[in-house]
């Protein structure tokens, strides 16, 4: 009997899935929820299970794109598991016998030995890794995203010296490639370009002296580690500031709806991450409610979960403000862009040390750049300048956030 395996619905504005990596392949025996597929959404990436075991029929290619409730594949319930190969007799060894050699595996590589999923084609692709330069630890030596995660571009090697023979000019290369944009890149398009025409948005600058929060750091960073097992980082002192300035400016933590402005009495904080398959921003539910130690284990949670791919819809959804931090790649200034339906989102910067004025005298102190962006249609200048600068003023003051002042 045939048992049709159909596309489950992950989420109620999703409507296509793309087959990202077959776990198994067609014929294979799988046992009942055994992992056999990766499925894409344009927003996370989530698993397919067996839903009995028996033999597995594939009716989808890995990169195609397929409607939710649409028959993915077929298990043969009345198929039998393989029986265990019995181990080969052991024949007498005798003092003139000659050692029968063993088979070289072949040099001519099939479908799966040393071929990329396209889930790993693309972070190959994006590191300027060649896939025949990593082994594959997949079935049958097959390229897996872990694998393709792990690797590393291999040194340059050494140019050879010039010779008569060699002094002909190298030539660069004019090769394009192509490749088809994935559903969660689309959606993350489609996003941005809504929120730069529908929304009035507008951003407002400032900066922060962050030689306090790095002098607390220094401080305690190993006793905080020692207590928490977590490490101490900004991320956590930034998201307390804003839960406090949302108190005071709750039009920053609010939405458009309709005709109407929906208010929050809560903290839900969006954390952009970088993902391989792009920008995804998991929420850190009531933020507001949580200590210094409890948010860094949580931005550590779904960070890590991000990097693997793992995150839920849910996790990703009802956020009610969002932080972006552009400077773990070196950015100094930017103009984040919202993330619907939030009205405002907060940019981190790079830390510079410059030359500032303290107290009548210049010093170098390490200052950093944050930026506001805001939906001006619900949330006027003075509530998004004066939101900034009590983060700001929270943050050159930390001992506040312990305070609550």
């Amino acid at each position: 009997m045939a048992l049709e395996i159909k596309v489950p619905t992950v989420g109620e504005s999703i409507t296509e899935v793309t087959v990202a990596q077959w776990l198994k392949t067609d014929g294979d025996y799988v046992e009942m929820d055994e992992v056999i597929c990766e499925l894409e959404s344009d927003k996370a990436t989530f698993e397919l299970n067996a839903e009995a075991a028996g033999t597995l029929k594939t009716m989808a290619a890995e990169g195609d794109t397929i409607e939710v409730g649409s028959i993915i594949c077929s298990i043969d319930t009345s198929a039998s598991a393989p029986a265990a190969s019995a181990p080969a007799k052991e024949t007498a060894a005798s003092n003139d016998s000659v050692p029968v050699a063993k088979a070289e595996p072949s040099s001519t590589s099939n479908y799966a030995s040393g071929t990329p999923s396209p889930a790993a084609q693309k972070i190959l692709s994006e590191k300027g890794i060649e896939p025949a330069s990593v082994n594959g630890s997949g079935k049958d030596g097959r390229i897996t995203k872990d694998d393709a995660n792990n690797a590393k571009a291999n040194a340059p090697k050494s140019a050879k010296p010039a010779t008569a023979e060699s002094s002909s000019p190298a030539y660069f290369s004019r090769e394009v490639s192509s490749e088809k944009m994935s559903n969660l890149r689309k959606t993350v398009a489609k996003r941005l370009v809504a929120a730069k025409n529908e929304t009035a948005m507008l951003t407002t600058f400032n900066e922060v002296d962050m030689k306090p929060i790095m002098d607390i750091r220094k401080k305690y960073k190993e006793m905080f580690k020692e207590k928490h097992e977590i490490g101490l980082g900004f991320m956590s002192f930034f998201t307390k500031a804003i839960c406090e300035a949302l108190k005071e400016y709750p039009s920053v933590n609010s939405y458009i709806n309709g005709e109407n402005v929906e208010y929050h009495d809560y903290c839900d904080i969006s954390i952009a991450v970088s993902a391989p398959k792009g920008l995804v921003v998991p929420v850190i539910r009531n933020a507001e409610s949580l200590n210094l130690a409890e948010i860094e284990k949580e931005v550590s949670r779904l960070a890590g979960k991000a990097r693997n791919n793992k995150l839920t819809i849910e996790e990703m959804t009802g956020g009610t403000f969002t932080i972006t931090n552009g400077g773990v790649f070196g950015s100094m200034m930017s103009t984040p862009i919202i993330n619907p339906p939030q009205s405002a989102i907060l940019g981190m910067h790079n830390i510079v040390e410059r030359p500032v004025v303290v107290n009548g005298e210049i010093v170098a102190r390490p200052m950093m750049y944050i930026a506001l962006s805001y939906d001006h249609r619900i949330i006027d200048g003075r509530e998004s300048v004066s939101f900034l600068v009590k983060v700001k003023q929270l943050l050159e003051d930390p001992i506040r956030l312990m305070l609550g002042v």
